[in-house]
């Protein structure tokens, strides 16, 4: 991605991406190209999500609470 984008950003453009899929809005030619963004939001969203758990649970370690470990 060459700009940094924010989580809120890469949801809505997932989300249209899905809505232009769902609705055969795109066409052929560009569906290969959606679909390779999808994939690189989703990484993207992905990454945020872990490294904004890890962040929180170290915040709520300093102060003596951890979240429940999931399974």
């Amino acid at each position: 991605m060459s700009k940094t984008i924010t989580y809120a950003e890469a949801i809505v453009e997932l989300e249209t991406i899905v809505s232009d899929i769902e609705n055969a809005s795109i066409g052929v030619d560009e569906l290969s190209e959606k679909v390779k963004r999808a994939a690189e939001l989703i990484k993207f969203c992905r990454s945020k999500l872990t490294s904004t758990e890890k962040e929180v649970n170290s915040i709520l370690k300093n102060l003596g609470t951890e979240l429940p470990e999931k399974e």
